[in-house]
Protein backbone atom coordinates (compact mmCIF):
# COMPACT_ATOMS: atom_id res chain seq x y z
CA UNK A 1 0.00 0.00 0.00
CA UNK A 2 1.38 3.26 -0.97
CA UNK A 3 0.66 6.93 0.58
CA UNK A 4 1.09 9.93 -0.88
CA UNK A 5 1.46 12.87 1.41
CA UNK A 6 1.11 16.29 0.18
CA UNK A 7 2.86 18.72 2.80
CA UNK A 8 1.80 22.28 2.52
CA UNK A 9 3.24 24.59 5.12
CA UNK A 10 0.50 27.69 6.33
CA UNK A 11 -1.85 25.06 8.29
CA UNK A 12 1.34 23.30 10.43
CA UNK A 13 1.79 23.68 13.74
CA UNK A 14 2.22 27.03 15.47
CA UNK A 15 2.05 29.00 11.64
CA UNK A 16 -0.17 31.86 12.18
CA UNK A 17 1.87 34.54 9.90
CA UNK A 18 3.76 35.12 6.86
CA UNK A 19 7.44 35.47 8.16
CA UNK A 20 6.62 32.02 9.86
CA UNK A 21 6.86 30.89 6.18
CA UNK A 22 8.13 32.45 3.93
CA UNK A 23 12.08 30.76 3.07
CA UNK A 24 14.72 32.80 4.62
CA UNK A 25 13.68 34.32 7.26
CA UNK A 26 14.84 33.63 11.33
CA UNK A 27 10.97 32.55 11.63
CA UNK A 28 10.70 30.18 9.08
CA UNK A 29 14.19 28.37 10.26
CA UNK A 30 12.41 27.81 13.55
CA UNK A 31 9.11 26.98 11.88
CA UNK A 32 10.44 24.79 9.35
CA UNK A 33 11.03 21.67 12.17
CA UNK A 34 7.38 22.09 13.43
CA UNK A 35 6.09 22.09 9.82
CA UNK A 36 8.90 18.62 9.67
CA UNK A 37 7.49 17.32 12.75
CA UNK A 38 3.69 17.26 11.54
CA UNK A 39 4.27 15.48 8.77
CA UNK A 40 7.25 13.17 10.00
CA UNK A 41 4.45 11.88 12.51
CA UNK A 42 1.93 11.22 9.53
CA UNK A 43 4.42 9.52 7.83
CA UNK A 44 4.85 7.57 11.54
CA UNK A 45 1.49 6.93 11.44
CA UNK A 46 0.79 5.57 8.03
CA UNK A 47 3.51 3.35 8.96
CA UNK A 48 2.05 2.37 12.06
CA UNK A 49 -1.66 0.90 9.90
CA UNK A 50 0.09 -1.16 7.49
CA UNK A 51 1.22 1.33 4.57
CA UNK A 52 4.57 -0.31 2.73
CA UNK A 53 5.70 2.83 1.18
CA UNK A 54 5.18 6.43 2.25
CA UNK A 55 6.02 9.49 -0.52
CA UNK A 56 5.85 13.05 0.24
CA UNK A 57 5.42 15.73 -2.15
CA UNK A 58 6.86 19.28 -0.75
CA UNK A 59 3.95 21.43 -2.01
CA UNK A 60 4.89 25.31 0.11
CA UNK A 61 6.54 27.87 -1.80
CA UNK A 62 9.66 26.82 -3.12
CA UNK A 63 8.66 23.36 -2.19
CA UNK A 64 12.17 22.53 -0.29
CA UNK A 65 11.39 23.46 3.30
CA UNK A 66 11.20 19.94 4.92
CA UNK A 67 14.14 18.71 6.62
CA UNK A 68 14.88 15.46 5.33
CA UNK A 69 17.51 14.65 8.46
CA UNK A 70 14.78 14.68 10.50
CA UNK A 71 12.38 12.47 8.26
CA UNK A 72 11.61 8.86 9.50
CA UNK A 73 14.60 6.68 7.59
CA UNK A 74 11.40 4.68 5.63
CA UNK A 75 10.29 7.95 3.54
CA UNK A 76 11.12 9.48 0.02
CA UNK A 77 10.65 12.67 -0.66
CA UNK A 78 9.85 14.36 -3.72
CA UNK A 79 11.33 18.18 -3.09
CA UNK A 80 11.59 20.87 -5.29
CA UNK A 81 9.20 23.11 -7.82
CA UNK A 82 7.97 23.04 -11.46
CA UNK A 83 5.71 19.60 -11.28
CA UNK A 84 3.40 18.76 -13.43
CA UNK A 85 0.99 18.51 -10.93
CA UNK A 86 2.06 21.20 -8.23
CA UNK A 87 1.02 20.27 -5.20
CA UNK A 88 -0.40 16.34 -6.04
CA UNK A 89 2.69 15.06 -8.47
CA UNK A 90 3.18 11.79 -7.57
CA UNK A 91 -0.55 10.80 -7.97
CA UNK A 92 -0.90 10.28 -12.05
CA UNK A 93 1.46 7.51 -12.02
CA UNK A 94 -1.84 5.44 -10.60
CA UNK A 95 -0.25 3.16 -7.47
CA UNK A 96 -1.29 5.71 -4.83
CA UNK A 97 -3.74 4.42 -2.70
CA UNK A 98 -4.43 7.36 -0.50
CA UNK A 99 -3.23 10.71 0.07
CA UNK A 100 -3.07 13.14 2.82
CA UNK A 101 -3.04 16.79 2.91
CA UNK A 102 -0.81 17.66 5.70
CA UNK A 103 -0.49 21.50 6.64
CA UNK A 104 -3.41 22.50 4.65
CA UNK A 105 -5.39 25.83 5.64
CA UNK A 106 -8.59 27.23 3.79
CA UNK A 107 -9.00 29.25 0.66
CA UNK A 108 -8.98 32.75 -0.73
CA UNK A 109 -11.98 34.70 0.81
CA UNK A 110 -12.45 32.48 3.21
CA UNK A 111 -11.77 32.71 7.09
CA UNK A 112 -8.85 30.97 8.27
CA UNK A 113 -5.35 31.15 9.76
CA UNK A 114 -3.19 32.25 6.24
CA UNK A 115 -6.65 31.72 4.09
CA UNK A 116 -5.57 32.00 0.49
CA UNK A 117 -5.55 29.69 -2.95
CA UNK A 118 -1.89 29.46 -4.57
CA UNK A 119 -1.15 32.89 -4.38
CA UNK A 120 -0.20 34.85 -0.56
CA UNK A 121 -2.90 37.40 -2.01
CA UNK A 122 -3.97 38.78 -5.58
CA UNK A 123 -6.73 36.00 -5.40
CA UNK A 124 -10.18 36.78 -3.87
CA UNK A 125 -11.87 33.56 -4.92
CA UNK A 126 -11.67 30.71 -6.75
CA UNK A 127 -14.54 28.94 -7.93
CA UNK A 128 -15.31 25.47 -9.73
CA UNK A 129 -18.84 24.83 -11.02
CA UNK A 130 -20.07 27.46 -9.37
CA UNK A 131 -18.25 26.51 -5.54
CA UNK A 132 -15.48 28.70 -3.67
CA UNK A 133 -12.77 26.54 -3.68
CA UNK A 134 -9.47 25.48 -1.26
CA UNK A 135 -6.57 24.10 -2.10
CA UNK A 136 -8.08 20.80 -0.55
CA UNK A 137 -10.82 20.97 -2.96
CA UNK A 138 -8.99 21.55 -6.20
CA UNK A 139 -6.31 18.96 -5.40
CA UNK A 140 -9.07 16.48 -4.05
CA UNK A 141 -10.84 16.87 -7.13
CA UNK A 142 -7.72 16.24 -9.35
CA UNK A 143 -6.27 13.01 -7.48
CA UNK A 144 -10.12 11.63 -7.73
CA UNK A 145 -9.38 11.09 -11.85
CA UNK A 146 -6.76 8.87 -10.86
CA UNK A 147 -8.95 6.69 -8.09
CA UNK A 148 -7.14 8.16 -5.26
CA UNK A 149 -8.92 8.98 -1.79
CA UNK A 150 -8.09 11.82 0.49
CA UNK A 151 -7.20 10.00 3.67
CA UNK A 152 -6.23 12.60 6.30
CA UNK A 153 -6.60 16.55 6.28
CA UNK A 154 -4.40 18.55 9.34
CA UNK A 155 -4.32 22.02 10.02
CA UNK A 156 -6.68 24.66 11.56
CA UNK A 157 -9.55 24.08 12.74
CA UNK A 158 -11.29 26.01 9.70
CA UNK A 159 -8.94 24.02 7.45
CA UNK A 160 -10.75 21.29 8.75
CA UNK A 161 -14.46 21.69 8.42
CA UNK A 162 -13.41 22.66 5.06
CA UNK A 163 -12.13 19.01 4.65
CA UNK A 164 -15.74 17.48 4.78
CA UNK A 165 -17.44 19.19 2.18
CA UNK A 166 -14.32 17.59 -0.03
CA UNK A 167 -13.46 14.74 1.71
CA UNK A 168 -16.26 13.74 4.00
CA UNK A 169 -14.65 10.32 4.77
CA UNK A 170 -11.50 11.62 5.55
CA UNK A 171 -9.95 11.78 8.97
CA UNK A 172 -8.91 15.17 10.03
CA UNK A 173 -6.65 16.69 12.74
CA UNK A 174 -6.97 20.17 13.67
CA UNK A 175 -3.60 21.59 14.92
CA UNK A 176 -4.67 25.20 15.83
CA UNK A 177 -7.90 26.88 16.45
CA UNK A 178 -8.91 30.11 13.75
CA UNK A 179 -8.58 33.72 15.62
CA UNK A 180 -8.19 36.09 12.63
CA UNK A 181 -5.79 35.71 9.40
CA UNK A 182 -2.54 35.98 11.52
CA UNK A 183 -3.68 34.97 15.05
CA UNK A 184 -4.66 31.27 16.34
CA UNK A 185 -4.19 29.46 19.42
CA UNK A 186 -1.90 26.70 19.12
CA UNK A 187 -1.42 23.16 20.82
CA UNK A 188 2.62 22.33 21.04
CA UNK A 189 3.84 19.92 18.42
CA UNK A 190 4.52 16.98 20.91
CA UNK A 191 0.56 16.95 21.42
CA UNK A 192 0.32 17.69 17.77
CA UNK A 193 2.43 15.09 16.68
CA UNK A 194 0.73 12.78 18.58
CA UNK A 195 -2.67 13.10 17.24
CA UNK A 196 -1.09 13.27 13.84
CA UNK A 197 0.55 9.97 14.39
CA UNK A 198 -2.40 7.62 15.64
CA UNK A 199 -5.17 9.43 13.60
CA UNK A 200 -2.71 8.94 10.20
CA UNK A 201 -2.32 5.16 11.44
CA UNK A 202 -6.59 4.95 11.58
CA UNK A 203 -6.89 6.35 8.10
CA UNK A 204 -4.81 3.60 6.30
CA UNK A 205 -7.94 1.85 6.70
CA UNK A 206 -9.63 4.09 4.53
CA UNK A 207 -6.93 3.82 1.45
CA UNK A 208 -8.81 1.95 -0.99
CA UNK A 209 -8.62 2.79 -4.53
CA UNK A 210 -11.59 3.60 -6.35
CA UNK A 211 -12.60 4.03 -10.30
CA UNK A 212 -10.90 6.87 -11.37
CA UNK A 213 -13.83 9.85 -11.50
CA UNK A 214 -14.76 10.00 -15.27
CA UNK A 215 -14.22 13.41 -17.57
CA UNK A 216 -16.90 15.90 -17.45
CA UNK A 217 -16.60 19.76 -17.96
CA UNK A 218 -15.27 21.64 -15.10
CA UNK A 219 -15.98 25.61 -15.09
CA UNK A 220 -13.36 27.46 -13.56
CA UNK A 221 -13.20 31.01 -12.52
CA UNK A 222 -10.75 33.25 -10.54
CA UNK A 223 -11.64 37.21 -8.73
CA UNK A 224 -8.40 38.97 -8.28
CA UNK A 225 -7.71 42.16 -6.11
CA UNK A 226 -7.14 44.45 -9.13
CA UNK A 227 -8.60 45.04 -12.36
CA UNK A 228 -5.18 44.66 -14.38
CA UNK A 229 -4.42 41.03 -13.18
CA UNK A 230 -7.38 39.81 -14.75
CA UNK A 231 -6.40 41.11 -18.10
CA UNK A 232 -2.75 39.54 -17.70
CA UNK A 233 -4.56 36.17 -17.09
CA UNK A 234 -6.93 36.20 -20.14
CA UNK A 235 -3.77 36.07 -21.87
CA UNK A 236 -3.86 32.67 -21.39
CA UNK A 237 -5.39 30.85 -24.85
CA UNK A 238 -9.14 29.77 -23.24
CA UNK A 239 -8.95 32.14 -20.69
CA UNK A 240 -11.72 34.22 -20.98
CA UNK A 241 -12.38 38.12 -18.68
CA UNK A 242 -15.95 37.71 -17.72
CA UNK A 243 -15.78 41.09 -15.57
CA UNK A 244 -13.79 43.65 -14.05
CA UNK A 245 -11.69 41.47 -11.74
CA UNK A 246 -12.53 38.13 -12.75
CA UNK A 247 -11.73 35.28 -15.33
CA UNK A 248 -13.19 32.38 -16.25
CA UNK A 249 -12.55 29.25 -18.32
CA UNK A 250 -13.88 25.63 -18.79
CA UNK A 251 -11.73 22.63 -18.84
CA UNK A 252 -12.81 19.27 -20.20
CA UNK A 253 -10.94 17.42 -16.86
CA UNK A 254 -10.10 18.63 -13.51
CA UNK A 255 -6.47 17.86 -14.34
CA UNK A 256 -6.44 20.10 -17.62
CA UNK A 257 -8.09 22.70 -14.81
CA UNK A 258 -5.65 22.88 -12.22
CA UNK A 259 -2.68 23.23 -15.30
CA UNK A 260 -4.58 26.17 -16.62
CA UNK A 261 -4.94 27.21 -12.95
CA UNK A 262 -1.53 27.27 -12.69
CA UNK A 263 -0.84 29.06 -16.12
CA UNK A 264 -2.91 31.57 -14.73
CA UNK A 265 -1.31 32.21 -11.12
CA UNK A 266 2.03 32.51 -12.92
CA UNK A 267 1.52 35.15 -15.31
CA UNK A 268 -0.49 37.32 -12.71
CA UNK A 269 2.36 36.81 -10.45
CA UNK A 270 4.53 38.21 -13.00
CA UNK A 271 1.98 41.10 -12.98
CA UNK A 272 2.21 41.90 -9.01
CA UNK A 273 3.77 44.91 -8.42
CA UNK A 274 5.59 45.39 -5.10
CA UNK A 275 3.80 48.42 -3.25
CA UNK A 276 0.57 48.52 -5.12
CA UNK A 277 -0.49 44.73 -6.40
Amino acid sequence: MKILISADMEGATGVTWPADCLPGTPQWERCRRLFTSDVNAAVVGFFDGGADEVLVNEAHMTMRNLLLEEMDERVAMLTGRHKALSMVEGVQHGDVDGIAFVGYHTGAGDEGVLAHTYLGNSLTGVFVDGVRASEGLLNALVVAEYGTPVVLVTGDDRACEDARGYAPRARTVAVKDYVSRYAAVCRPPARTAAAIRSTAAESVALAVRHPPAGPRDRRMEVEFDAEHLAGAAAVVPGVEQTGERRVAWTAPTMYEGIRCFKAVTTLVSAAVEEWYG
